[in-house]
């Protein structure tokens, strides 16, 4: 698996709003407002709103009244995954929209 970095890391994500398959019944959506900002919402509604910082490989995120982590996009054949700084793949990306749809 290939680990999305750099330009096109954040063109993947600046401005879009990812849906992740994370084993649930709904998708958990994550819309990348700015190089800065991020809003998320789980299954089951939890909604977070949190500073985040770009880094070469992958992100770290801070979520106000929830965790704080860092991010990696890998990439195999026709799909894009989530991974933690763990190394564990948690999510498959099943669509990316521009701008937030979501309305966040």
């Amino acid at each position: 698996m290939a680990i999305l970095e750099g330009s096109v890391l954040a063109v993947l994500i600046v401005g879009m709003t990812h849906y992740i398959d994370i084993g649930k019944e709904t998708d958990a959506v994550i819309y990348y407002e700015s190089e800065t900002a991020a809003h998320m919402t789980l299954p089951g509604g939890v909604t977070w709103e949190g500073t985040m910082k770009l880094k070469a490989d992958g992100y770290f995120v801070d979520w106000v009244d929830g965790p704080e982590g860092g991010w990696q996009l890998g990439h195999t054949y026709g799909q894009i995954t989530y991974i933690n700084d763990k190394g564990e793949v948690i999510g498959v990306v099943t669509k990316m929209v521009p701008g937030n749809p979501e309305g966040f």
